[in-house]
């Protein structure tokens, strides 16, 4: 997510890089993987105390991130968070309303998740603010940012230092999580051709070693900012056949369990990268029968087992996208749980109430899934603490 196909292109010409304010943060190399910044104590046992004093239902929509227009009325979102007590919100469409608008549209919605919750509990608020034509937040405040390529153009370090002026741009406006960098590989004989990725930009390069580079790059300068940055499309969509956003029976043909192409999820794993987004592409010679977001054999046996990451994982949409329409949105939701991921990601609201109760009814059911859906919240609320979202 989303679908540059359906937008116009935004300028991509770099913006200038304001001087960074001061940050204590520590810098994400300094710290072990997946662990809670040195800023924010540590306190593990807190955090399960805190998840057992919820509902079953507060836990249940803890797991879910739903779409709220970015320019526009967040009506049908709003009765979301205090029914379902839906625990993440990411910002959609378009806008050119600034970083002061921004702010107060997402201070609504913290207000109304945080009185919706018997235990108060703050919202991630995520946006897709990659680059070029994939830029949900503009107007005065924002940047205009250079596609992906035009990024990996550039130094490390310069990027990082974008990257953090893009972060705290992000952190103003009350955006705590970021839906990039896009870590795909795409051959370079093929980027035309490569729908999702390589037809708008979106890769830093075309060998695994420069798009880790610069991605950590750009990883390093947004942590420092205080936002959260989502390495994607895990495993990859840099040579799939289609676009998931709006074709069905989008595969991989290639990609192997040790694949090279994996390299720069690994290196920003190993860096201590926070989320991780899943595809809902299928990868044929890692499980020929699920899309990766349904596949428990590349959630848990690859990404959680192979690559060790125990950070939150969040599906790519499976709201609108094409490629899961063969599955009902109960489904969706049950099925992405089940193979190890957290936080189930939809920018469509509509289907809300349906994913939730599917979750609601298997979780009541099944003693497996129900263990499933504790493991995952806690993980949703260790996000939000290391974050700094409650102490």
């Amino acid at each position: 997510m989303p679908s540059p196909v359906q937008h116009s292109p935004r300028p991509s010409s770099p913006a200038a890089v304001p001087a960074a304010p001061p940050t204590s943060r520590a810098p994400i190399e300094s710290r072990a993987p997946n662990r809670i910044p040195e800023s924010v104590p540590a306190s593990p046992s807190a955090t399960a105390l805190l998840l057992a004093r919820m509902s079953l239902a507060e836990r249940v929509g803890q797991l879910f991130m739903v779409g709220a227009p970015a320019a526009g009325d967040a009506g049908q979102t709003l009765p979301l968070l205090r029914q379902f007590h839906v625990g993440s919100v990411v910002l959609t469409g378009r806008s050119s309303l600034g970083v002061d608008a921004t702010a107060h549209t997402t201070a609504v919605l913290q207000s109304q998740a945080r009185s919706a919750s018997s235990v108060g509990l703050p919202l991630l608020i995520a946006t897709d603010q990659e680059g070029g034509m994939v830029q949900v937040l503009g107007g005065p405040g924002f940047g205009n940012l250079p596609t992906a390529l035009q990024q990996g153009a550039t130094s490390a370090d310069s990027l990082r230092a974008q990257a953090q002026a893009w972060g705290f741009e992000l952190h103003a406006a009350g955006v705590n999580v970021d839906l990039a960098p896009v870590l795909d590989v795409v051959p370079d004989s093929g980027a035309r051709s490569n729908a999702p990725i390589g037809a708008f930009d979106r890769q830093f390069g075309q060998d695994p070693a420069s798009v880790a580079e610069h991605g950590l790059a750009f990883i390093r300068g947004m942590e420092n900012a205080g936002v959260s940055p989502t390495i994607k499309h895990f495993p990859g969509l840099g040579r799939v056949n289609g676009n998931p956003d709006n074709s069905s029976s989008v595969t991989d043909d290639v990609t192997s369990r040790h694949d090279a192409y994996l390299m720069p999820f690994a290196a920003a794993i190993r860096a201590g990268a926070p989320i991780v987004m899943v595809s809902t592409a299928t990868y044929r010679l890692l499980d020929p029968n699920s899309p990766a977001a349904f596949s428990r054999t590349i959630v848990t046996g690859i990404l959680r087992g192979d690559l060790s990451f125990t950070g939150l994982v969040i599906s790519d949409d499976l709201g609108r996208a094409v490629q899961v329409r063969g599955w009902s949105p109960g489904e969706r939701a049950v099925d992405f749980i089940s193979a190890g991921g957290d936080l189930v990601l939809t920018v469509e609201p509509k289907v809300v109430p349906e994913m939730i109760a599917a979750v609601m009814s298997k979780a009541q059911g099944d003693p497996v899934f129900r263990a499933q859906v504790d493991a995952a919240a806690l993980r949703v609320l260790s996000a939000k603490r290391a974050r700094g979202l409650f102490s």
